[in-house]
């Protein structure tokens, strides 16, 4: 693996790619897959582990020991850096800074901290709640001081705008600059117009979520590259074309009594291989053993 810590690698993919997408990773061997189709850095969405991983909705069940398992795993078989989604911090000051270090000790490059009350919800549903914007300057603070890695990127995520407002958000924001955040992530954008004025009151770099079936419309790279977006996150996308094929071969295995009617849909055995490098361990076991 890379001598490189996973943050410096991560400023090294924000600077050598503008805006840097970010493909959700639910799992190793979709980080492979990324890695194949020329990402340069990944996403691990905090929805993405509780739906794949612990079959739980988006509110905040899972433990910081659950998201870095799934950090060590996916940290593991790509040399891509993680931008890891980390809630509210699992806690106040020493719990914040705790996160941040286990992190980076699991192989996060980067991590989101949100404004949200402890009992979140969704970014792209009804009914959230934010706490106090000195509050989030205080978790954006400690996050900062967390780090054991300098150039592990801290981004600090806003969901003030579907609760307060864009100038509640655009306010909280600075605070979270101030507060030493690396760039801010401003949920639930509804318009190119909001990205705009976040990314005109900001000195440091702007991300968007480009989820689906939310708030946010599905622009494209250079729309947001015209007004200076710097990073673009796709959480879920392929883990919801994953469920969708796995719904329909369950059904037709179920219905038909045999795989025959949708073998053609899959991967093949050899496609597995060539993203696993199956046959260099299979070399290497004869090398090892002295067969072939």
């Amino acid at each position: 693996m890379s001598q490189i810590s996973a943050g410096a690698r991560m400023r090294a993919a924000m600077q050598a790619e503008k805006p840097l997408q970010l493909p959700g990773a639910i799992n190793a061997y979709s980080a492979m897959q990324a890695e194949r189709a020329g990402f340069k850095a990944l996403y691990v969405s905090g929805a993405g582990i509780a739906n794949a991983s612990y079959g739980l909705p988006d509110l905040g069940m899972t433990s910081l020991d659950n998201v870095c398992e799934d950090i060590r795993r996916i940290s593991g078989a790509t040399e891509l850096p993680l931008l890891v989604d980390a809630d509210t911090g699992w806690g106040a000051v020493f719990n914040i800074q705790r996160t941040i270090k286990e992190f980076i000790r699991a192989g996060a490059g980067a991590c989101h901290i949100e404004d949200q009350v402890q009992a979140k919800r969704c970014g792209h549903r009804p009914g959230k709640a934010v706490v106090a914007k000195e509050d989030f300057a205080d978790r954006i603070k400690a996050a900062v001081d967390g780090r054991t890695d300098p150039d592990f990127v801290i981004v600090a995520r806003t969901d003030a705008l579907a609760v307060e407002g864009i100038d509640s958000a655009l306010e909280r924001a600075l605070l979270a600059e101030q507060a030493g955040a690396d760039v801010i992530f401003a949920e639930a954008c509804t318009s190119i117009d909001d990205y705009r004025r976040f990314i005109d009151s900001l000195s440091i770099p702007v991300l968007a979520n480009l989820t689906e079936f939310g708030k946010t419309p599905y622009f494209t790279v250079s729309e947001l590259a015209d007004v200076g977006v710097a990073m673009i996150i796709y959480p879920l996308s392929a883990f919801r074309a994953m469920a969708r094929a796995a719904e329909g071969i369950y059904a037709a295995i179920r219905q038909d009594g045999t795989q025959k009617a949708v073998v053609d849909s899959m991967q093949t055995r050899m496609e597995l291989y060539e993203v696993l490098g199956y046959h260099d361990y299979e070399q290497k076991l004869d090398q090892l053993f002295g067969k072939g």
